[in-house]
């Protein structure tokens, strides 16, 4: 039995504030209204930390020891999964998110777990302004780069990742499998990024600028969440033109896999003379 209630029909009524043409709702700034506590109070069962952390295993943590990382940046916090799972590694983890909703989940799913998280909420826009330091890495997990509507967004975004990495810093940053979607051949939502099983996810509309997901939950309770449609390798151009040197893809964890449900880039920062820019 859920531990939750459910909404009442007016708590549902477009408590996103989606209105009544939702789709045409292809703004950068409205993803704060969407993640409303409701939803993020169930966002930990769509989730579902355990089977996630057996679907990616310890691939991040390789990653980031691989390439020598001891400070990281977890831009996309949401409520913490990946957070909590670095600052039990040892790691030197700084959490932000756009959302006070999703900080304020993560923050107790942390204390839940006997670790303290430090938070600070943050637009990736003008993360410089709030975001103080430098790190070896920043993460960019969860699907979350696609709530950024307009290509100059997601260029500043992404040069504000730049800057506030080390020399040798890397960025590593994930997104669903949209030209899939894109093309018409995939239909589910689910993944092994949300391993819940007591939600059904799928896209409601998908046109070559958004993507309408639902998310209909087992108590009854429906949400959804409007997105820019990415494609990999547009995502792989922008790294490179904002400045990032060398871009590894990965999909589903795999080197190789050609059709994932998630695509990993891992971006580095440092310049190096014998890098062949049309290898990358």
């Amino acid at each position: 039995m859920s531990s939750f209630t459910n909404p009442s029909p007016v708590e549902q009524k477009d408590a996103q504030k989606f209105g009544d043409s939702p789709e045409r709702v292809r703004e950068t700034d409205h993803y704060e209204q969407e993640y409303i506590e409701q939803f993020v109070d169930r966002w930990d069962r769509l989730i579902d930390w355990e089977a996630r952390e057996k679907a990616e295993g310890d691939f991040f943590i390789k990653l980031l020891h691989q390439h020598g990382a001891k400070s990281v940046l977890d831009v996309a916090t949401g409520t913490g999964f990946h957070s909590v799972r670095l600052l039990r590694e040892g790691f030197d983890v700084v959490s932000v998110d756009g959302s006070p909703n999703m900080l304020a989940r993560a923050f107790k799913n942390a204390r839940e777990r006997d670790l303290l998280m430090r938070t600070v909420h943050a637009d990736w826009r003008f993360l410089n302004r709030d975001v103080h330091g430098e790190f070896d890495a920043v993460i960019c997990l969860g699907n979350s780069f696609t709530h950024l509507f307009r290509e100059q967004d997601r260029r500043k975004a992404l040069a504000e990742y730049y800057a506030v990495l080390k020399h040798n810093g890397i960025l590593i940053l994930d997104h669903r499998n949209y030209d899939r979607l894109l093309e018409g051949n995939s239909k589910s939502g689910k993944s092994n990024v949300y391993c819940g099983k007591d939600v059904e996810v799928g896209p409601e509309h998908v046109d070559d600028g958004l993507a309408r997901f639902r998310y209909a939950f087992s108590d009854g309770s429906t949400y959804h969440l409007n997105m820019f449609p990415l494609r990999h390798g547009y995502v792989r151009r922008l790294m490179r033109e904002v400045g990032f040197q060398r871009i590894n893809t990965f999909g589903d964890y795999q080197q190789g896999h050609d059709d994932p449900d998630f695509y990993v880039h891992v971006a580095e920062k440092e310049y190096r003379f014998d890098t062949d820019m049309t290898e990358i």
